[in-house]
């Protein structure tokens, strides 16, 4: 498991920042707390939830990150209304039980755009088409920080920059684009955070 790195101080009066890796936070440069998981949502849930647990808890999270773009047409940065994830066959694990997991979580402040979270790095033309049929949008961390911070009472934002189509030559694409990502997410962090004292 990568190690979390927990960069400034969390406060409670100041949201707490969260991406998933350095490449997406190098232009951040800010005085507010920036918390890295690592990929992949056992490292986002583990590290959130340790962060919280110790407390203090901050006034608020925000997620920010790159995201696959499932569906033609969609680049920029988006404020994602409701996160579900992929890779856990909810329908099935409901007939077997008679408990749902892992239902959609719908986000304050959020938009009507829809976030696919799972472990697998979307990167071929069929797993793309399948997901674009439930979201415009993939990562592998959103749909955890969301469970985690709900568990905690503590409210999230997501914020995904498009890196890539998430179809064939998606991980060179996302090598080449992470910087230009971080650059513009820095810069939504800054015209909607409180950046600086």
């Amino acid at each position: 498991m990568a190690p979390m790195e927990l960069l400034g101080e969390i406060t409670a009066d100041r949201p707490l920042l969260v991406l998933a890796v350095k490449e997406e936070a190098q232009f951040l440069d800010t005085e507010l707390p920036v918390l890295l998981t690592g990929m992949g949502k056992v490292n986002a849930a583990t590290a959130l939830a340790t962060v919280l647990g110790r407390g203090p808890r901050p006034s608020g999270i925000v997620n920010l990150g790159t995201a696959g773009a499932l569906r033609t047409g969609w680049t920029g940065t988006h404020v994602v209304g409701t996160v579900l994830q992929h890779d856990l066959d909810g329908q099935l694990l409901a007939t077997l039980t008679g408990e749902t997991y892992g239902a959609p979580l719908a986000l304050p402040d959020g938009g009507d755009v829809v976030l696919a979270t799972g472990d697998a790095f979307i990167s071929d033309e069929a797993a793309r088409a399948r997901l674009a049929e439930r979201a415009p949008l993939v990562d592998m961390e959103g749909y955890a920080l969301a469970a985690a911070a709900e568990l905690a009472g503590v409210p999230l934002r997501i914020v995904k920059h498009v890196s890539d189509e998430a179809g064939d030559g998606a991980a060179r694409t996302w090598r080449e684009s992470v910087a230009e990502c971080a650059r513009a997410l820095a810069d939504w962090a800054e015209a909607n955070t409180p950046y600086r004292s």
